[in-house]
């Protein structure tokens, strides 16, 4: 068994280091806000080392480089999804707490590597999963076994434990006397959170997700149109997360529904705000000062759309993504998959990013370049430069013209490997 894995390692150390010749019909560059015909891309060890008119980049091609002809197919940069749950499938039938009481780590763990090898198929070459649901250090193992090629899936960027103040999140309402589990870690005071901190990154967190605030049923319209509420921790417990996150190397997400939960994140420093229904012009202004980026997660909303309370908190939200949109504000794609099913397609946040007044480029580079600088994987992931990891997708039309067809992604290389091939891309 230990012999067949290794030949299975060593074969896929190989075939990413083969060079490989695309052949691309149009070739969509998202930083470049720009498509071209009939364009090449040489992939050598994972990476891009060549792009450019197919017969530049074919004559540097060395003789025995794979060829794949994608000349029916826009060839452009996978996508990136910075706002996941991989721990939880999604399923409206299964209580929450069923995922904490019924389903053991080991379990919900051999889930998740299925869920991201689904994920991949889609097209998602790389995930920010937002902490794991209760099952603790769990991501850093899926985001290890996919790096050691155990497992397919996507790069995996984990936040571990979301941190929560006590009575700060689920599960609620339940009998005192019991000593049940959360699904975030709950901790208090500057001491202890810093504590919890550095917990979270012995243990291999790349992110820190706090739940600044936490129920949007908590949350009002007041007389001045803001969405009020009040927000779970104090402002030198946020400013000791941010400040222990960002002494050890690692960035900070915030959970934030309302304007006064935003206005505290931004006040910390918190570098992404996760949902942010309540923002306004002067927080949107000093969001684009500060570079933090916002994931707006527009799909885990779609079933409170006609709610008569919720629906005003998310028509707040649509015009202040017009107004970040038109601003520059750093827009990042993050669905909240795991919070509905995740056979539905994440992708199909792209398209309500559009509905929601994003022009088509505005919604691909969320999900490639804006979600690679949120990560700081500028130049690494999310584009086509020579040098990137060649993480490449695939689909039939042009995604700049009709944004669903990235719900069709018919191709899929990670790191120079074919993970998804569509029948007619032929060696």
């Amino acid at each position: 068994m230990v012999r067949k894995l290794l030949s299975l390692l060593v074969a896929l150390t190989l075939s990413a280091q083969a060079p490989v010749l695309i052949r691309a019909g149009r070739l969509l560059d998202p930083a470049a806000g720009r498509s071209l015909q009939d364009q090449g891309v040489l992939v050598r060890e994972g990476r891009i080392a060549a792009v450019g008119p197919w017969s530049q980049v074919a004559a540097q091609a060395p003789a025995g480089a794979a060829r794949l002809d994608l000349s029916a197919r826009t060839v452009l940069p996978g996508l990136i999804d910075a706002h996941t749950h991989v721990m939880l499938d999604g399923d409206p039938a299964t209580p929450y707490e069923d995922e904490l009481l019924k389903r053991s780590i080991p379990y919900r763990t051999l889930r998740a590597a299925a869920i991201a090898r689904t994920a991949l198929a889609f097209g998602f070459t790389t995930l920010r999963d937002v902490e794991t649901e209760g099952a603790l250090f769990a991501d850093v193992d899926l985001k290890r076994a996919i790096a050691a090629g155990l497992t397919e899936g996507p790069r995996l960027f984990v936040s571990t434990r979301g941190l929560a103040a006590t009575g700060g999140y689920l599960p609620i309402g339940m009998a005192w006397d019991r000593d049940l589990p959360t699904g975030a870690q709950v901790a208090d005071g500057v001491d202890n959170l810093r504590r919890a901190v550095r917990s979270q990154v012995a243990a291999g967190a790349d992110w820190i997700k706090v739940y600044v605030d936490f129920r949007l049923s908590e949350c009002r319209i007041d007389g001045s149109g803001r969405l009020r509420s009040r927000f779970t921790y104090t402002p030198a417990e946020l400013a000791a997360i941010t400040d222990e996150a960002h002494r050890l190397g690692k960035r900070c997400a915030a959970h934030a529904y309302s304007w006064d939960a935003i206005d505290a994140a931004l006040t910390a420093g918190f570098d992404s705000i996760e949902h942010g229904l309540g923002w306004d012009e002067g927080l949107l202004d000093r969001a684009l000062k500060q570079g933090t980026g916002w994931c707006p997660t527009l799909l885990a909303f779609q079933g409170e759309v006609t709610h008569p309370t919720f629906g005003a908190f998310l028509r707040l939200q649509a015009g202040a993504l017009r107004l970040a949109a038109g601003k520059g504000v750093h827009i990042v794609n993050g669905s909240d998959a795991g919070s509905y099913p995740w056979k539905d397609n994440p992708a199909r946040e792209l398209g309500l990013l559009v509905a929601a007044g994003l022009t088509p480029l505005q919604a691909l580079q969320a999900a490639t370049v804006r979600a690679a600088e949120l990560l700081q994987q500028s130049g690494e992931l999310g584009t086509l430069a020579i040098g990137a990891h060649a993480d490449l997708i695939a689909v039939a039309g042009d995604p700049l013209q009709d944004i669903a067809l990235l719900q069709q992604v018919d191709f899929v290389m990670k790191g120079g490997v074919v993970v998804r091939r569509v029948p007619s891309a032929t060696p």
